[in-house]
């Protein structure tokens, strides 16, 4: 499936890209030559070719979920210019 020069300027101005009329020509060649490469992956066989999210069967050592450092929210919120109840107070912002 080749792309055309409207369907580029139409993908340009989704992804809010400036295209220049002298990168058009190389633009579509390039895109259409990725299209046509997705085309030739969706024609390969992959029956029976269970998915996986990683090449090697390895699992991810996990941590313990232990508190490791004290709390020390007080301290830090003494050089807060506005606290309540160990919140930190903002002023409001609308746009």
């Amino acid at each position: 499936m080749s792309l055309d020069k409207d369907q580029v300027q139409q993908i340009a101005q989704l992804a809010r890209l400036e295209i220049k009329p002298e990168e058009h020509t190389e633009l579509v060649d390039k895109l259409s030559k990725i299209v046509d490469f997705v085309g030739h992956l969706s024609e390969a066989d992959t029956d029976g070719v269970i998915p996986m999210a990683h090449p090697l069967n390895v699992a991810q050592r996990l941590r313990p979920d232990v508190v490791t450092e004290p709390n020390e929210r007080n301290r830090y919120q003494q050089n807060a210019p506005s606290v309540t109840d160990g919140l930190y107070l903002v002023p409001k912002v609308i746009e």
